[in-house]
């Protein structure tokens, strides 16, 4: 809502950046596509390597008399 409010204000003061603005949003959104699949993906990596960090530690912590 915020984004598009900022919008409405660059269309007030200056209607052909706005216009602009709102045509190549769609081609920078499918540029930054890839970076953000890629930052899924190393973040999955993190996970799974803290993960596998924190196994002993989870093993340790259950006890088999509970």
């Amino acid at each position: 809502m915020l984004s598009f409010l900022l919008w409405l204000v660059v269309l007030f003061l200056c209607w052909p950046l706005a216009l602009l603005a709102l045509l190549l949003y769609p081609l920078v959104w499918l540029l930054l596509l890839p970076l953000r699949l890629l930052g899924i993906g190393v973040e999955a990596v993190f996970e799974l390597l803290r993960a596998i960090v924190m196994l002993p530690a989870r093993i340790l912590r259950s006890s088999p008399g509970r």
